[in-house]
């Protein structure tokens, strides 16, 4: 049994939280705690170390599911969650004030895990935002010599996030696909 380590990062209120719940097959571990500052306009609580999840895949082989958090004040468990990763699910909220900025932001924050592995990008919030937002995001990326894989993303379902996640392993091996074994969730859609 082969054991993959995927790693959700994005800033506070982009659905990582929700995200691993959406894919994990067991009950997801959280460090929640009630938000303290500015973030408490955003939502009630905030993760302050990590989230865990994990998602049985038909091979047998098993994916952990690693959320960061996703203020600034916590990115000492950013590079730490990173070690090992597979690749990153990388979730940008187009209803943020800024979601360029949000991206530039993680891409750099992130960018050695990105150098020698992948990153997709979770468009959440779609509907509340720009309407090109994905557009944007994915000339930024390759302004910024990152291929771009960027996709219009709700958390809350797991076929989206499902996709993201194959769409990473495409990335990361683009034969995966073509192998008749490739990995696929015991039941991509509940």
């Amino acid at each position: 049994m082969a054991v993959y380590k995927i790693l959700f990062a994005g800033p506070v209120g982009s659905g990582k939280t929700t995200a691993i719940q959406s894919l994990s097959d067991i009950e997801v571990v959280r460090t929640e705690a009630g938000a303290s500052d500015h973030v408490r306009n955003l939502k009630a609580t905030t993760t302050v170390a990590m989230d865990f999840g994990l998602m049985k895949l038909a091979s047998g082989d098993q994916v952990r599911l690693y959320g960061t958090p996703g203020q600034k004040r916590f990115d000492f468990m950013w590079d730490i969650l990173a070690e090992n990763a597979l690749g990153l699910v990388l979730l940008i909220d187009a209803s943020a004030p800024a979601p360029l900025d949000d991206l530039r932001t993680y891409l750099h924050e992130f960018r050695a895990l990105i150098d020698r592995s992948a990153v997709v990008v979770g468009v959440t919030h779609a509907e509340a935002g720009e309407w090109d937002t994905r557009q944007r995001i994915g000339d930024e990326m390759t302004r910024l010599g990152i291929v771009p894989t960027v996709m219009h993303a709700d958390a809350r379902e797991r076929a989206h996030m499902a996709a993201l996640v194959q769409s990473l392993i495409f990335a990361i091996d683009p034969l995966a696909g073509a192998d008749a074994g490739a990995p696929e969730l015991q039941d991509p859609i509940r």
